[in-house]
Formats: structure tokens, C-alpha cells, sequence
């Protein structure tokens, strides 16, 4: 009888525990664009578990992503895509006048330099992920090599998310910018929508940048969270926890 009196209160422990933490907001604040600048690497004494995206084949990107690697923290590949204004992408770019065969070659080339890679989510793209044919094949080589997609949307017509889902690629999609404009005020507004997301939806993204201003804020900013009863967690964790709410759908139907 003292066996299931005690086995009954770890469960309703659990059971407890479990629902103090479904009752928390989570935010997952991505740091992309990280590559080009040795300043760059400031970004990595953010406090928590922020998630870093990586620009391929640039001059610090590789030893950047292994830092953030060996500290644990998630790693993504930022890749750069076909912009609306025609910007200049830099290397490991994907353009509409590509085939599937060079997609594919371009984005092993990129996972090569930074295998322990997790995920992508999209450099600039305005234009490419409108179109829904090379994002298709993009997911097609994620399927294959088990990541997964952040949609950076930067595009209101993205066509990322629906190319993702038929292939049954794991996708979520970017909510708040935080760094448009480089002032306290602004970082300080736009984390407080953050906020305000992750408290009415359960979850909320962040994407910033490895800019001085944007460290010096984020690190002010980042406590907040605690005190809004809302964690700071992995992007990754957002996906397996998509995941497990599906196959709890399935499992009920």
C-alpha cells in the first residue's frame, strides 16, 4: 500500500509539474545574420538559451558556430535567398534560375562547412519564397537530411510554410523582429510584443541581429521574460513540442 501511496504522488507530482510549465509562455530569440564581423562573436554572451544562425562560408561564421556548438546552444543555417531588390546575397545563395540538382548542391555545401546544423531559416528571400517550387525542393533536401525550417517571412506571401507542411518538413514561422531599427526605445517596444505574443499564444519567435545595440538591449531585456512568467528556450523546443501536440492529436482521432 506505501508502494502506490508513494508511486500515486510522484504521478501527481508530474502531473503538476507538467502543468506549471504548459502554463508558461516560451520564447525562442533567434541571432542570424552572424558571420562577416569578428564583433559578431559578442553575440554569444547573451544570457540564455538563445539559438544562433549561421551565414555560410563567411570569415568568422564556422568558428562562431562551433563556439555556440560547444556551449550547447542550438545552430542554424541562415541561408541567403533571392531577394525582391536584387541585394547582393554572398555565398551559399539561392536564386530562382536554379535547378533542384544546384539547390541541392548548394545547400550540402553549406551543411558541409556546419554539420551540426539543426535547421535553416531564410537570408533576406523576399522573392524566393514566393515562389513555391524551388522552396519545395529546398525541403526536399531538409526532409532528407532531418532539419528543419524557420520561415524568417520576410515575404507576407511566403509560399515556405506550405512547401514545408507537404513535405512534411517541421516549420514554424518567424513573429517579431527585434532590431529594425537600432534605438533602446524600439528594441524595448518590439521585445515587449514578444512578450505580449508568447503570453496570448503559448509560444513566440524572435529574430535580431549580432549589432552592438542589439546585445547591449537584449541583455537588459532578456530578465524580463523570467518576470513575465515566460522561459527562454531553444528554437528546437518549440518543434518537438508542435510535435508531440500532433501525435497527441492523432493518438486522439
Amino acid at each position: 500500500m506505501l508502494n502506490i501511496f508513494r508511486l500515486f504522488s510522484v504521478v501527481i507530482f508530474l502531473l503538476f509539474s507538467f502543468v506549471s510549465l504548459a502554463d508558461q509562455g516560451r520564447v525562442a530569440i533567434v541571432i542570424d545574420d552572424i558571420g562577416y564581423r569578428y564583433s559578431d562573436a559578442k553575440a554569444l554572451d547573451l544570457p540564455g538559451n538563445i539559438t544562433y544562425s549561421i551565414l555560410p562560408h563567411t570569415p568568422y561564421g564556422k568558428k562562431l558556430a562551433l563556439r555556440a556548438n560547444a556551449s550547447n546552444h542550438d545552430v542554424l543555417l541562415h541561408i541567403p535567398m533571392e531577394s525582391k531588390k536584387g541585394k547582393r546575397l554572398g555565398p551559399g545563395a539561392l536564386t530562382s534560375d536554379m535547378s533542384e540538382q544546384k539547390i541541392y548542391d548548394t545547400l550540402t555545401a553549406s551543411l558541409n562547412e556546419i554539420p551540426f546544423a539543426i535547421g535553416i531559416n531564410n537570408h533576406m528571400g523576399s522573392r524566393l519564397t514566393t515562389l513555391y517550387q524551388p522552396m519545395s525542393w529546398t525541403m526536399k533536401f531538409l526532409k532528407e537530411k532531418q532539419l528543419f525550417f524557420l520561415d524568417s517571412k520576410t515575404s507576407a506571401n511566403s509560399q515556405a510554410e506550405q512547401a514545408a507542411l507537404d513535405s512534411g518538413v517541421p516549420v514554424n514561422t518567424r513573429h517579431v523582429f527585434l532590431d529594425n531599427q537600432l534605438d533602446d526605445h524600439y528594441i524595448e517596444k518590439q521585445f515587449n510584443e514578444l512578450i505580449s505574443q508568447a503570453q496570448n499564444n503559448d509560444f513566440a519567435i524572435a529574430i535580431a541581429h549580432p549589432h552592438p545595440e542589439t546585445v547591449k538591449n537584449l541583455t537588459r531585456l532578456i530578465p524580463l521574460l523570467a518576470k513575465n512568467n515566460i522561459r527562454l528556450v531553444p528554437l528546437s523546443e518549440l518543434y518537438i513540442k508542435k510535435n508531440l501536440s500532433t501525435v497527441a492529436q492523432n493518438a486522439s482521432e
